[in-house]
């Protein structure tokens, strides 16, 4: 049985497994609208944020606290995602097809 790990372990955790996540991503055809890749995005924060509320240690306010902490992070790292697959979007629109 694995030892109880503490919240900033948690945290910590959740954000290498999230990096996981992102940098899995393929960009490749067909491509996704960048609108619908901010609501998968958001969608990939909410599911690791409840999976590790499930998770949290301590009382209530430290789950809370840790819990925002966590959406922070997570958040932050999306948002870099998206910064990143805006520019993808952009250098494909300048870039004439080919025949």
């Amino acid at each position: 049985m694995a030892p109880f790990l503490t919240n900033k372990e948690l945290i910590s955790a959740g954000i290498k497994e999230f990096n996981v996540l992102l940098n899995q991503q393929v960009f490749d055809d067909p491509l996704i609208p960048e609108e619908n890749m901010v609501t998968v995005v958001d969608d990939w924060v909410k599911l690791y944020t409840n999976y590790y509320k499930k998770q949290m240690l301590g009382e209530q306010q430290e789950q809370d606290r840790a819990l925002q902490e966590l959406q922070q992070e997570l958040s932050t790292l999306g948002s870099q995602f998206l910064t990143k697959y805006r520019t993808f979007l952009k250098s494909r629109e300048s870039t004439p097809p080919s025949s």
